[in-house]
């Protein structure tokens, strides 16, 4: 129960807490050797012909063979280099994805050196992988919606590609592959408190927000559809959002790290729910005053809890 007097004479209208309900040898049968039948006999292993020996295969061939699977992937890696995020990016990597493929089903017909043989079965392999990371990569381009650099820069497949590189290389095959850059997760963060959106307010009512989850926040109040304001809270930490216009509200949060200014969300681990039960502000004159409602939400489980919540489809969390 939280009671504040306004400009001397306001008194608190009600006090409202919300908390998330959150070779063999042949012998005879008696053990003897067997004996040729017939006249004079000869040594058989004497008169058997030796085995011929394939003919090694030319380096020079296998270096040709080596740069014609590899040139159209390494084409296709620097289109990922330079492509912007969004749909060129995502249209680009599905390409290199299906150029890695056709390399490795290439390299795996292809006639090596002795030297080489383990080299270029591991390079196979790690090109199949490298296709396989590209496309699990794309980004979906929606909410908590992960930088396909970022989840590259995680990915095992680029790292065995080096590693099958380097040995090749280091027996005088050329491998060159220039792999795309990736990027660090990041840990962006607002200020606790700091507004996201605010659609005005210049009303009496206050909302105070405890977050104690292990994830920062953003709380989001509307009406109909449009956004009265969306605040930011830092895990385990609190804020207070003064001047709230009467009304009532629908209570969108959304939880996860790492936060986009520019799409409104956070990139990792994400939720979406809202309070079923509406906030309701009110701002009435008294004899002697005004009162209005302060609210509390709580963030996290709490026994006892008294506001039950609903998980809310990405698309359809306001901005």
């Amino acid at each position: 129960m939280h009671r504040t007097a306004g400009a001397g004479r306001a008194t608190a209208l009600g006090a409202a807490a919300l908390a998330l309900a959150l070779p063999l040898t042949a012998c005879s049968a008696g053990g003897g050797s067997v004996a040729p039948t017939g006249g004079s006999s000869s040594s058989a292993a004497g008169s058997a012909p030796s085995p011929s020996q394939s003919p090694t295969v030319d380096p020079a061939a296998y270096r040709h063979a080596l740069t014609g699977a590899l040139r159209p992937l390494d084409s296709a890696l620097r289109t990922v280099d330079g492509a912007r995020e969004g749909g060129a990016l995502n249209k680009a990597l599905d390409g290199a994805a299906g150029r890695a493929e056709t390399a490795a089903d290439a390299l795996e017909t292809v006639a090596a050196p002795d030297n080489a043989l383990s080299g270029n079965s591991q390079l196979a392999t790690a090109l199949r992988a490298l296709g396989q990371d590209l496309r699990s990569a794309r980004g979906s381009g929606g909410r908590c919606a992960t930088s396909p650099r970022v989840e590259l820069d995680t990915a095992h497949g680029p790292q065995s590609v080096k590693e099958a590189a380097r040995a090749l290389k280091a027996l005088g095959y050329d491998t060159s592959l220039r792999l795309p850059r990736t990027e660090r997760a990041r840990h962006r963060r607002l200020a606790n408190g700091a507004f996201v959106r605010d659609g005005g307010r210049g009303g009496l009512g206050r909302l105070t927000v405890n977050n104690g989850t292990s994830s920062d926040a953003v709380v989001t109040l509307t009406r109909g559809t449009r956004t009265a304001f969306s605040v930011y809270v830092r895990k385990g930490s609190k804020a207070t959002v003064r001047s709230v216009n009467s009304g009532a509200y629908t209570v969108y949060f959304t939880t996860g790290e790492d936060w986009n200014g520019r799409q409104r969300s956070f990139t990792r681990g994400c939720s979406f729910e809202k309070f079923d039960d509406k906030a309701n502000f009110r701002t009435v004159r008294v004899s002697g005053g005004t009162q209005y409602t302060v609210l509390t939400f709580t963030l996290n489980k709490v026994f006892g809890g008294n506001a039950a919540t609903s998980t809310v489809p990405p698309g359809e969390f306001p901005s």
